[in-house]
């Protein structure tokens, strides 16, 4: 079986793409993620959908493949011009809100949220906030995060911080949660029902 091999992907994706590359932007999630996205999105009809790292919008495309008509999904980001190729190619569908501010502050202010998904590509609700993040899922919710197989854009040092991060929500109570060795490295985690 080939897993590089993808049926579906969003109608918006080259031009998205084309505008990654002109904007320079080399953080774009992959696309055996937006699949996996895109499936697990799928998961959660009239769901309530929360990113945090918009990006170009590369997730937020394929979040919106799997999203039925009446999910909703919060995308953050703190660089307008990222955000603003997303924008400018998804901004036009209702189901979709973006918010141009910085994750943390905004993880402080919406502390009374609550999402069904949550897919954390940005420090914020990361490696920052964790703990904020994860209160904002609901029972069953998803947390996804990526980027944890060694990366050539990775800093120096980084490796430990990735490793704690694995160690702290394996330590977690009320979670349950998967790594994946696969496209960047991924982790889902899912919040328990309380017993």
């Amino acid at each position: 079986m080939q897993d590089d091999l993808t049926h579906e992907c969003p109608g918006k994706l080259k031009a998205i793409l084309r505008g990654t590359k002109s904007l320079g932007f080399e953080m774009a999630s992959e696309p055996k993620t937006g699949t996996l996205l895109k499936t697990l999105a799928a998961s959660k009809p009239g769901g309530q959908f929360l990113e945090l790292g918009t990006g170009t919008g590369l997730s937020s495309a394929w979040l919106l493949l799997g999203m039925d008509h009446r999910s909703r999904l919060t995308s953050v980001d703190n660089d307008p011009d990222a955000q603003a190729v997303a924008k400018s190619h998804l901004g036009s569908d209702p189901r979709l809100t973006l918010v141009c501010a910085d994750g943390e502050a905004w993880l402080e202010e919406n502390r009374d949220e609550r999402f069904d998904f949550i897919f954390a590509d940005a420090w914020p609700g990361k490696f920052l906030q964790l703990e904020s993040a994860l209160n904002l899922l609901d029972e069953g919710g998803f947390y996804l995060i990526d980027d944890l197989l060694p990366q050539d854009s990775w800093p120096e040092g980084h490796a430990p911080r990735v490793q704690e991060l694995i160690n702290e929500i394996e330590a977690m109570r009320g979670f349950t949660s998967v790594r994946m060795a696969w496209a960047s490295g991924l982790m889902l985690v899912v919040k328990r029902a309380r017993r």
